[in-house]
């Protein structure tokens, strides 16, 4: 585990920040920290591409002490216009080389220490990937959601473009991937409290208030139900429901800090791109 002197920094977070899109882009080009101490927490989804992967986290690497990254599944796909044509497991492995070339904490690399307020926490990025196990209601198998699912027009594009080469299916890459994060997490002191990155919620519950429920199948996996609890969590942070907002499950603070496609943040009161403080925690006002 690697650590960081304590100071008076904040650990900032954010997350599916889709530059492909140039109001996004310049959204990144406008984020900067508060201090030379601050951390950036990125729960994936920046870019299709590796050249603007590269471009955005880079770009962010340069002005925070620390950046630290979990993949989206936008980051996974085999885009048509992305000249990076590697699948599945070869591709994630590009984008940490990526990651590693430009300083960014991986899921891959030691947990970070943060020792700034409110510490020590360990920051653990995660891959998880989804399992199809937030099934829609009546449906018992994943079949039968994935058929309901075409029925309503609503499935996502992973299905096209998110390969799992060499697994057979992406349930069985996502259960090889809690298996292997969830040994590394117990390896962990079990007297110190984590700050948990993934691009997915650990539990079903944020999923909740989806306009399009069925769409829950690819938003995580049973299989992490219990790991706010199992692993200490301070707060869990993860994005792709673009649903910015805080939700509170088992006395866990769980964090949504997407910024999401530009049809949607033009209708909301606050302003794009604002990163989310995680540590310290905020007092509300009295």
């Amino acid at each position: 585990m690697t650590s960081t002197a304590g100071g008076a920094g904040q650990l900032l977070a954010i997350s599916d920040l889709h530059i492909g899109y140039p109001e996004n882009r310049a959204l990144v080009e406008g984020m900067r920290p508060e201090s030379d101490d601050d951390w950036l927490l990125v729960a994936g989804d920046v870019a299709e591409t590796v050249s603007d992967v590269r471009w955005a986290l880079g770009t962010l690497a340069g002005r925070f002490r620390k950046v630290v990254w979990a993949p989206g599944n936008h980051e996974l796909w085999t885009h048509p216009k992305d000249p990076v044509t590697l699948r599945g497991t070869a591709r994630y492995e590009h984008l940490v080389d990526v990651c590693r070339e430009l300083g960014v904490v991986t899921p891959e690399d030691p947990y970070p220490l943060w020792e700034g307020p409110d510490g020590p926490v360990a920051v653990a990025p995660l891959f998880l990937l989804y399992d199809y196990s937030f099934l829609p209601s009546g449906c018992a198998t994943k079949e039968e959601g994935l058929a309901y699912a075409h029925s309503t027009g609503i499935v996502c594009n992973d299905e096209y473009l998110l390969h799992p080469d060499p697994y057979p299916t992406r349930e069985a890459w996502c259960r090889a991937r809690v298996a292997l994060t969830g040994r590394r997490l117990a390896a962990l002191p079990e007297d110190l409290p984590t700050v948990l990155v993934n691009h997915y919620p650990l539990d079903r519950h944020p999923t909740d208030v989806l306009w399009h429920p069925e769409f829950a199948m690819w938003c995580g996996t049973r299989l992490t139900a219990d790991w706010h609890r199992r692993f200490r969590v301070r707060t869990m942070v993860y994005g792709h429901l673009h649903i910015p907002r805080t939700t509170h499950h088992e006395g866990v603070r769980f964090e949504e800090v997407s910024v999401g496609y530009p049809r949607e943040w033009r209708g909301r009161p606050q302003p794009p791109g604002r990163l989310r403080r995680i540590l310290p925690r905020e007092v509300a006002a009295r």
